[in-house]
């Protein structure tokens, strides 16, 4: 086992939460070995040790877009987060405000965005698919830059649903799977009462804003495998670049022509990521595909990169292989099902912590000096 900050919080949740839901975030896609190997493969990046280097003045802040964030840490699109939490998206939302970095709010989340705007002063960010129903496209762009949205994330590698087997038997879909989810519910009675009961309404808040309808749990995996398009290509993204003003984000890439391609086509920030091994089993983890798309494109576009990420040290990892930025989804959720809020926000301290201690013994003074030098071999 791979002890890092967000493992206590992981076993919390595991014991908190009905098994549907836990299953859903700590799953991945068939035999799950992309899901594993994003852990281990980062896990074995060494670092080179330095000391004595008056490491007394240290910096973690960082620009990216314009914007000042304290920690080179991003917290990601996760679907039904709301359902981890009370209101979880706005839970999460504030606590990413009080540590000073950004939150993105899933197309596919709980509350929906005119519920989690008014409650910070930092703008979020937004994820999309590329959905057949361009209308709710449309729509929820709009709606977004309305509420105060900058940047946009937009999901490429999920044209159609992966084969997430764990949900099958979890009770998240399968045969049987509300009267599955409403007795293991019964049986949380913590998460029954604080999420169950006081968390509603448990809908796709985006799209029943756009329906003018409740469209509810038991509607989300009908309405995900309808939706995706599997005929997307670089050409169905062209209008929304021409009508999305701010920063625009491609979310996906694990390969370094595609990542040229996200350049040609006017991206302003990729993300290297394979969906946190959700998506196609047994390719590249992040962290294998990472070094060539930085060599790549490092300097023409931000790159940014999730999948894998448990704690501060892999964010030290991530950097000096070539990201700016890094993207957290499962440990955080983790932390918000345990405790909240409060929980995010300890996680997050936790990992500047073991960043702290990563880059004062590696003689890394700002994130600027994070570079291969930082490495023993890799």
């Amino acid at each position: 086992m791979i002890i890092s900050a967000s493992t206590d919080f992981r076993e919390a949740a595991k014991a908190k939460l009905p098994p549907f839901l836990f299953h859903y975030i700590d799953g991945g896609s068939y035999a799950e070995t992309t899901l594993s190997r994003n852990c281990t493969d980062l896990a074995d990046v060494a670092l080179k040790q330095r000391v004595l280097r008056n490491m007394s003045e240290l910096s973690l802040e960082t620009e990216l877009f314009d914007e000042k964030l304290d920690l080179p840490i991003v917290l990601a699109p996760v679907g039904l987060t709301g359902m981890y939490a009370r209101r979880g998206e706005v839970q999460a939302a504030k606590a990413a405000e009080n540590k000073g970095i950004p939150f993105t709010l899933s197309t596919v989340s709980v509350c929906p965005i005119e519920e989690v705007t008014p409650e910070i002063d930092r703008a979020m960010w937004f994820q999309l698919y590329v959905l057949k129903d361009r209308g709710f496209m449309r729509n929820v762009l709009e709606r977004a830059k309305a509420s105060g949205v900058k940047t946009l994330v937009f999901t490429v590698d999920m044209p159609v649903p992966g084969a997430r087997y764990r949900d099958m038997h979890s009770g998240m879909s399968g045969k049987y799977a509300s009267v599955r989810r409403i007795a293991q519910a019964i049986t949380h009675q913590q998460w029954a009462w604080d999420v169950g009961v006081f968390g509603r309404p448990h809908d796709l808040g985006n799209i029943s804003v756009y329906r003018g309808e409740q469209i509810k749990l038991e509607d989300y995996i009908g309405w995900l495998g309808n939706n995706f398009d599997p005929s997307i290509s670089w050409k169905d993204l062209e209008w929304i670049r021409d009508f999305w003003e701010g920063p625009m984000i491609i979310k996906g890439i694990l390969d370094e022509d595609d990542a040229k391609d996200a350049v040609s086509f006017g991206a302003d920030g990729i993300v290297v990521s394979n969906h946190g091994g959700r998506q196609l089993d047994g390719v590249l983890s992040s962290v294998k595909a990472l070094p060539k798309i930085a060599d790549a494109v490092k300097g023409d576009i931000k790159i940014l990169v999730d999948s894998g990420v448990r704690n501060g040290l892999d964010v030290v990892r991530m950097l000096a292989l070539g990201a700016d930025c890094t993207m957290i989804g499962r440990s955080y959720i983790y932390a918000l099902a345990a405790q909240g809020q409060i929980g995010v926000e300890h996680l997050l301290d936790l990992y500047k912590k073991e960043m702290q201690v990563a880059m004062t013994l590696t003689g890394a003074k700002s994130l600027k000096d994070l570079n291969r030098d930082s490495l023993i071999s890799f």
